[in-house]
């Protein structure tokens, strides 16, 4: 496994693969890596010959800068699990490597980006898609590969792919949870003992949701899930949705096809998110 800084040392690298015809699949990370990133990187190995994994943690894409500041930034542990992965070459650039010069980003996103973590975290879309388009064109990928439990995000980069014409494929790939069910998350490395254990209510009350989906209105089952978080000492709802998949708007119609369960919380100090498939 090689560890490149550079985007040109990158790109030389990578050129003889892509004469060579070989796929190349980005897993693009913020680092502090976990199970859940090494499965892309698993899934990412089916599908392409060459797999690149890029540490970048994107300063454009934070809204609070207290929250870049206490980012995790574990290297060497991040290098070993990607090591231990079989991952091929790890992207690391500096933060003037990607952002060379002051530039002004704004693209349309879609009504999606203003909701949800849109309307939490505004702007921060646009960071994402800034720094994902960077990587795009950094890696030239043929496939993409990102985790289930931003699936905001994962809509908002097939958003950009589209504004610019891009042909690599875009993949979202499942959420993989701890053994009691809480989603994998960097930021889980904020919570405390009993944060921990209060974090589970999420994930509760999205398989409750699930689990219940048959026997109740929509109406009902928010007001189940919401009653479920709330109950939580510990434990500030931002927000619990039914929506539907594409444009992430509230859905009544229990008939509806695409649906899905997002939650938002703060858990003590730290927001978390999760989400899940209703069909």
């Amino acid at each position: 496994m090689e560890v490149i800084h550079t985007i040109t040392a990158l790109k030389m690298l990578l050129e003889p693969r892509k004469l060579a015809q070989q796929k190349i699949a980005l897993v693009p990370t913020m680092g502090a890596l976990h199970k859940g990133h090494v499965s892309l990187i698993k899934i990412a190995q089916q599908y392409a010959d060459i797999v690149v994994c890029s540490i970048f943690v994107n300063p454009t894409q934070f809204t609070d800068p207290k929250d870049l500041e206490k980012y995790p930034r574990p290297l060497e542990h991040d290098i070993e699990m990607l090591q231990e992965a079989g991952c091929d070459f790890v992207f690391m650039p500096l933060v003037k490597e990607m952002y060379p010069a002051p530039e002004q980003w704004h693209i349309d996103l879609g009504n999606a980006e203003f909701l949800l973590e849109g309307e939490f975290r505004k702007g921060h879309y646009q960071g994402v898609t800034q720094i994902v388009k960077k990587l795009f064109d950094a890696v030239d990928p043929d496939l993409a590969f990102f985790g289930q439990k931003d699936f905001q995000q994962i809509l908002m980069i097939r958003q950009m792919v589209a504004h610019f014409g891009l042909t690599l494929e875009i993949i979202s790939c499942p959420i993989i949870r701890e053994d009691d069910g809480l989603a994998m998350s960097s930021r889980n490395i904020h919570l405390s003992a009993e944060d921990r254990k209060n974090a589970l209510v999420l994930n509760k009350a999205l398989q409750y949701v699930k689990d219940h989906f048959n026997d109740y209105s929509i109406e009902e089952l928010l007001q189940k899930a919401i009653d479920i978080i709330n109950s939580t000492t510990g434990v500030e709802l931002d927000y619990f949705t039914i929506a539907n998949t594409d444009t992430l708007l509230p859905e009544y119609n229990k008939g509806a096809k695409q649906l899905i369960a997002l939650v938002a919380a703060k858990v003590g100090e730290t927001r978390l998110i999760d989400n899940m498939m209703l069909d």
